[in-house]
């Protein structure tokens, strides 16, 4: 009956060096009132100081959450409120990557199914060990989960090479949380914490399970948007005696994501019908690589024979989901987002992670389960190079600390991966047009690499697991064989040679039975999929 109380009171118990679990997706599912007032805490009191910071994505977006916190300690050049942090993701918090660049704080990164994995793990008293990770940047025999000098230095969080029966994996460690700020919709008068008006669930039930553990339980403290009274035992999310103290937030700070403040469409409450959708009739290049995915996922169906699930990673690849939808193919291609939901239209930017009308939201743990069993049928992943044997670097640059987010585990366990980007980088002019593609002036940054700065997928390990992987841009198409790259379609209105080849660093292997793309990809209007995948169904 007592657990609910002002912020204060709530978070003056934190002491001085705890570790502190954190839950959300971007802003979904984030404390961002309670990481606001702890930090406010902080500058008034000079405590609690040399947190550790463990998360199971990322709470935060832009100048939100836990980035703002970062912008203010860079600001004021007082960097004694966090000493570290393990977080999975950093994309889309830029003052977080800077702490970790210039060194300030120690920087680790799990990948996300590793860290909802771990939070698990802990609850059970058990190590994280899974083959996530091997032959890529967080194997330690390349770059480990350490984004900077002192968390190489100091280890706080480590990754270990382990051997089981002859086989090898990783195992993963943090030190166990001793504190743990969740949010959920509404708590009773009880504790009972439900998230019925959340976007995700993200990993807030194994958090608190970690929190609570034996040795040494510690104290969760969640943050809701109102007291209700009464919640449905069945809509319970976190038990009411695991939670120890609970915060009313100003709706400001309990937002859905990053720019949705409420709608039910979201949250499961209410579902759009394609006449809401804005149309996709006027293809650009990114929606030309979009639909090229949507088609290669029809095709799928058609060799099946059935229905499939995928994964849609953040950029390129999210703008299929509403190019399935509005073709009316999504009773056929359920898309799954890695924060929890199934079906609907994901949103992107500083929103991914959160789907419109989904049809089923689930724990942020169990989706990855999904993922790393490869229980899906395929998913397609951005990219930011590519090597000559198919190694894929996802994001990282020297100045730039995106963290894997939910890549390697997805690229691990998927048994068909379509990765996807434009196929250079830089100021760009790219038309699409009467089903052409016409380049009128080329990005200077090359992306098919003879070294990928870091490797996120390891072609060599996709192979030996009979995975099938294409490469698909704007203007060309790339399967992954034995024998590295291969160049299968090119875009209709281009020169192979000029636009394709002498845009790479190294040759690949141009395929005997090379064709141009589907045009319908670089034309205006629908690509009437229905039909071909209703016919593909019923055969």
């Amino acid at each position: 009956m007592g657990r609910i109380m002002n912020v204060d009171s709530a978070l003056g118990g934190i002491n001085d060096g705890s570790v502190v679990a954190i839950s959300g997706f971007n802003i979904a599912a984030t404390p961002e009132f309670l990481i606001l007032k702890l930090y406010e805490r902080y500058r008034d009191t000079g405590h609690p100081r040399d947190l550790f910071i463990v998360a199971d994505t990322l709470p935060a977006a832009r100048e939100r959450a836990l980035d703002f916190v970062a912008k203010s300690m860079i600001k004021d050049g007082d960097f004694d409120f966090i000493r570290g942090f393990m977080l999975p993701f950093l994309g889309v918090a830029p003052w977080l990557q800077r702490l970790a660049i210039e060194n300030r704080v120690e920087a680790y990164s799990f990948p996300i199914g590793v860290a909802t994995k771990w939070f698990r793990s802990v609850a059970s008293g058990i190590p994280t060990i899974t083959k996530v990770g091997l032959g890529t940047f967080l194997d330690p025999r390349q770059d480990g989960i350490y984004l900077n000098d002192l968390a190489r230095e100091r280890r706080t969080c480590k990754v270990e090479l382990v051997s089981i029966n002859g086989d090898e994996y990783l195992l993963y460690d943090c030190p166990k949380p001793s504190v743990g700020l969740i949010r959920g919709s509404a708590t009773d008068e009880f504790g009972n914490l439900t998230m019925s008006e959340e976007a995700i669930y993200s990993s807030v039930l194994a958090i608190t399970q970690a929190v609570k553990a034996q040795p040494n339980p510690g104290t969760v403290i969640a943050q809701v948007l109102y007291v209700s009274r009464f919640v449905n035992p069945r809509d319970v999310h976190v038990p009411g005696p695991l939670i120890d103290h609970i915060v009313v937030s100003p709706p400001e700070y309990h937002m859905q994501s990053a720019s949705v403040k409420y709608d039910p469409s979201v949250c499961g409450r209410f579902m759009l019908s394609n006449a809401c959708l804005s149309d996709n009739d006027v293809p650009d290049f990114e929606s030309a690589i979009a639909r090229r995915i949507v088609l290669e996922f029809v095709n799928l169906v058609e060799r099946l024979g059935k229905p499939i699930t995928i994964n849609l990673g953040i950029g390129i690849p999210a703008l299929a989901a509403r190019i399935i939808k509005s073709e009316g193919i999504d009773d056929y291609i359920t898309i799954t987002v890695e924060s929890g939901p199934w079906g609907g239209i994901a949103l992107g930017g500083d929103d991914f992670g959160v789907a419109i009308s989904p049809r089923a939201i689930i724990p942020m743990p169990d989706q990855f389960i999904m993922y790393e069993g490869g229980i899906i049928d395929a998913a397609s992943l951005g990219f930011m190079q590519v090597g000559p044997n198919g190694d894929v670097n996802p994001s990282f640059l020297s100045e730039r600390v995106t963290g894997p987010g939910g890549f390697p585990v997805i690229a691990h366990g998927t048994p068909r991966l379509y990765f996807a980007g434009a196929f250079t980088a830089g100021n760009r002019d790219i038309v699409v047009k009467n089903g052409k593609l016409t380049i009128v002036r080329d990005g200077s940054i090359i992306k098919f690499v003879k070294k990928p700065y870091k490797i996120g997928f390891n072609a060599e390990l996709g192979l030996k697991a009979g995975k099938d992987v294409m490469y698909i841009t704007e203007r060309a198409v790339f399967r992954l064989t034995s024998e590295g790259l291969v160049l299968e379609e090119y875009a209709p209105g281009i020169d192979i040679e000029k636009d394709v080849l002498a845009k790479m660093e190294f040759k690949p292997v141009v395929s005997r039975h090379i064709r141009p793309m589907d045009s319908a990809v670089f034309r205006e209007g629908p690509m009437r999929l229905l039909d071909v995948v209703t016919n593909a169904i019923r055969r």
